[in-house]
């Protein structure tokens, strides 16, 4: 049985067929232009595929939750021609199979917990640190949504003692996008991450903010696996030194097995960059087995 594959980006949408196991059998990245632009390019990629089932892990904000009349809608993006958008109900107008949707950062951690390193652990996050910064969550086996879904990159951040920059965001500043991310790094630096990598203070400060984060992660949500994915998480340097900051600023206030291992607890994605689309395929299998 085949499952049908959607990680519905700002930049690009990546379709893919595969089954229940997480093998890729065919994948397919569509350039995101205008929703009339892109969609019959998707639905022609998969209307010839007999697919069960399609799972669809978009941008956002979304609205995630299946008893809202606006279920499956791309909502306040800045995204020109996506707002208010009917992502799910286009798809299934066309498809007529069900669908399986949540945010881009759920599908990726669903996608590291069914088949990656991290398969099997019930309470994890998922943090993307690349153009943007988001995150998901998983509790007690279930993806967390609440009153819509988590917005871990807009947490604010208290700025390093040594760091003048002001942040990015325009919305909150120094929130954890507007300190950490990608456009951030370049601004506050004059040059992109991958020119930086032999500057050790950049990646000191980015490990700062990082740690902080996670920190404050394991505070409130309390969970078994933190796993770090995204462009910037490329500069694999960076892992040592986010363990050390969150080392350092728990300041020995919690003491459990898995935080005494910092090399085991906070990971990077295992899924050479497919963990969302793998993350698809599992929405997809679900949402069938629903009916």
């Amino acid at each position: 049985m085949m499952y049908g594959a959607l990680e519905a980006g700002g930049t690009k949408m990546v379709c893919a067929v595969g089954s229940e196991d997480g093998k890729i059998y065919e994948q397919v990245s569509i350039p995101t232009l205008t929703p009339d632009e892109t969609i019959p390019k998707i639905l022609d990629f998969f209307k010839d595929k007999n697919i069960a089932a399609l799972g669809v892990a978009s941008f956002g904000p979304v609205d995630p939750d299946p008893a809202s009349p606006t279920f499956g809608y791309i909502t306040t993006t800045p995204k020109p021609g996506w707002a208010d958008y009917d992502l799910v109900g286009t798809l299934k107008s066309e498809l007529n199979v069900p669908i399986g949707f949540d945010t881009d950062v759920n599908g990726s951690l669903l996608g590291e917990v069914t088949y990656g390193d991290s398969k099997g652990i019930s309470d994890a996050v998922y943090i993307t640190i690349g153009t943007g910064v988001g995150g998901g969550v998983m509790t007690n086996g279930r993806l967390l949504h609440g009153m819509l879904h988590p917005e871990l990159g807009h947490m604010l951040m208290r700025p390093h003692h040594s760091d003048t920059y002001a942040g990015r965001c325009p919305f909150h500043k120094n929130c954890l996008e507007g300190m950490a991310a990608g456009p951030a790094i370049e601004d506050r630096w004059g040059a992109k991450g991958t020119a930086l990598a032999d500057r050790d203070e950049v990646w000191e400060l980015e490990a700062y903010y990082i740690g902080q984060a996670i920190v404050n992660l394991i505070l409130t949500l309390s969970p078994k696996k933190i796993i770090l994915g995204g462009g910037v998480m490329h500069q694999e340097q960076l892992f040592p030194l986010v363990r050390k900051e969150v080392e350092t600023q728990l300041n020995g206030y919690l003491k459990t097995p898995l935080l005494a291992d910092l090399d085991s607890y906070i990971v990077p994605a295992s899924l050479n960059d497919d963990q969302g689309i793998m993350g698809c395929i599992k929405l997809a299998v679900d949402a069938y087995k629903m009916g």
